[in-house]
């Protein structure tokens, strides 16, 4: 009798084995932040092909699944793979070999970083540097050409300010852009000093020398694209919204991505050229599951660090301007009526109070009212009160970068006054509208890495934990609210909440492990946590060893 009990008890054990779901990896004992609609966490969860096919209890999983590959995470925390909302991919990573000026402290500062890059490539024609400030130098003005004059007469000097809408050039620049003193360009300025084109140039007055850029070979853009890609995955992004595309960079890396050299997936905002829109409103909407296209990047104005954010009343501190927006209203309208016609996105760069203000009551024209369209501004800055209603109303999608507060804080007063500042980054404000905000970087403007982000979104501090108590405090998210920004708000705001941006079943596996769960640490703690892993679709893309 024994006997046969036990033969029964070892044909269910075998019976039970052979019932278990076959999986490519199996993770347990984790912190897993699912961020389901629950807000849930998990200990396990499981892999097949390039999705999540269960995500629960260690238990549940470990009874109901096998692989050859199961993971003990050692109680690491786990999160969906970061999405950055708003960032310039392509222009990163072929801006990687240009001359870094981030935190230069003067412009003799900038001036040595170049002369040392140029003694390194002497026979290069251009040289071209990003991430000046004059906000952080002594000397707050903008600088001007004549030193680049003295050291580089013979080469093409283009250095872009860190906000990218203002680029400092020499007397060969201006000369190869064909722009003199007497040059006028809507939605532009040729800054002016001493009766001549100083070398600043700011928005649209930039693109008559970037037309003029010797374009790179295809082999340097693919080696470009993938170190950039790498430095992504080292901090966990693994999908983000490139904003300006035009359709061969779009079709450069959609190739790379279809034979495997490419796998950041990539949301596609078209610039608006003639040859761009003739193109994908013939073609439609483009999916892969690494590539989609189905919306357009629209300049409103500029930015406020160069002054050029179009404002409803003059600058505080230069009380002859109050910026300038980069395109006609008429264009503007214009480009949203036809957008509609052929049902894409329109997401438009508005930093001004005034540039919100008429783009969305552009919007509020051909949304009328409650709608499923997310229409976007991308950055929403300075919003007065008597607009921000207007989020609410037509369902408009505010794309917000939470280190543009830590960056701007120590002169954004200076720039808008006492009152203005207080409708300044107003995240919280602009959350009540949606219940949703999305959340990027704007990389290369500011630092790619996502956790730096999240650090000041929800403790609106610098890397050096100022100021204390935090920058206007009232508006920080709460670390649920950051999180869901980087991950499900971002994919929905990309029309793709039900294949990423969370861990649950039949979503797209990707996912980041990091060395500290940021949903715990003080908040002094967040920007030193190291990203562990980053997997994208099953497959793991990085490694901190």
């Amino acid at each position: 009798m024994r006997n046969n009990i036990l033969l029964v008890f070892i044909a269910t054990l075998l019976f039970s084995c052979s019932e278990k779901e076959q999986a490519d990896f199996i993770f347990i004992n984790g912190q897993v932040y699912q961020v389901n609609e629950g807000f849930e966490k998990a200990e396990a969860f499981a892999i097949r092909n390039n999705k999540f096919i269960a995500v629960g209890s260690e238990k549940d999983i470990l009874n109901n699944f096998k692989s050859d590959s199961t993971i003990d995470l050692a109680g690491a925390a786990v999160y969906p793979g970061f999405i950055d909302g708003h960032a310039h991919f392509y222009r990163y990573s072929l801006g990687l070999q240009d001359v870094d000026l981030t935190g230069t402290q003067s412009f003799n500062e900038v001036v040595q970083r170049l002369q040392k890059h140029a003694e390194k490539y002497p026979e290069d024609n251009w040289l071209f540097g990003r991430g000046w400030d004059q906000n952080d130098w002594e000397n707050k003005e903008f600088p001007d050409k004549d030193t680049l004059d003295i050291l580089f007469p013979n080469k093409v000097i283009m250095l872009h300010r860190v906000d990218a809408h203002a680029v400092l050039t020499n007397s060969k620049g201006l000369q190869t852009a064909g722009i003199n003193a007497n040059t006028k360009i809507a939605g532009g300025e040729v800054v002016m000093k001493n009766g001549e084109a100083s070398g600043v140039l700011i928005d649209n007055a930039i693109d008559a020398l970037s037309e003029k850029i010797p374009e790179a070979s295809l082999e340097k853009k693919q080696e470009l694209l993938q170190q950039g890609q790498k430095n992504c995955f080292s901090v966990g992004i693994t999908s983000l919204a490139d904003a300006g595309l035009d359709r061969k960079q779009v079709e450069l890396m959609d190739g790379m991505q279809k034979n495997g050299s490419l796998k950041m997936r990539t949301y596609a905002m078209i610039s608006p050229t003639e040859a761009n829109m003739n193109y994908y409103f013939g073609k439609g909407h483009y999916k892969t599951d690494f590539m989609h296209v189905r919306s357009f990047k629209i300049y409103g104005d500029g930015a406020l660090g160069s002054r050029g954010a179009s404002l409803l009343h003059p600058y505080s501190d230069m009380p002859e301007t109050k910026g300038f927006l980069l395109s006609e209203v008429n264009t503007f309208d214009s480009l949203a009526k036809i957008i509609m016609a052929k049902n894409f996105q329109m997401n438009t760069h508005c930093i001004g109070d005034s540039s919100n203000r008429v783009i969305t009551d552009i919007y509020a024209k051909y949304l009328k009212g409650k709608n499923d369209k997310r229409w976007r501004i991308e950055h929403a800055q300075v919003v007065t009160s008597a607009d921000i209603n207007k989020f609410g109303s037509y369902n408009i999608l505010p794309s917000v970068q939470p280190t543009h507060a830590t960056s701007d804080m120590y002169w954004a007063e200076d720039r808008l006054g006492e009152q203005r500042i207080k409708t300044a980054y107003a995240y919280q404000d602009l959350l009540k509208q949606n219940g949703m905000l999305i959340l990027g970087s704007d990389f290369p403007v500011e630092d790619i890495n996502p956790l730096y982000g999240f650090h000041a979104a929800i403790a609106r501090q610098d890397e050096e934990n100022y100021p204390e108590g935090g920058f206007q405090p009232e508006n920080a998210l709460t670390r649920e609210q950051a999180l869901k920004g980087m991950t499900i708000w971002a994919a929905f705001g990309q029309f793709e909440e039900n294949e990423k941006g969370s861990i649950e079943k039949d979503k797209l596996a990707d996912f980041v492990i990091l060395d500290q769960d940021i949903m715990e640490i003080p908040y002094e703690k967040i920007r030193a946590t190291k990203v562990m892993e980053t997997w994208v679709g099953g497959k793991k893309v990085y490694e901190n060893k």
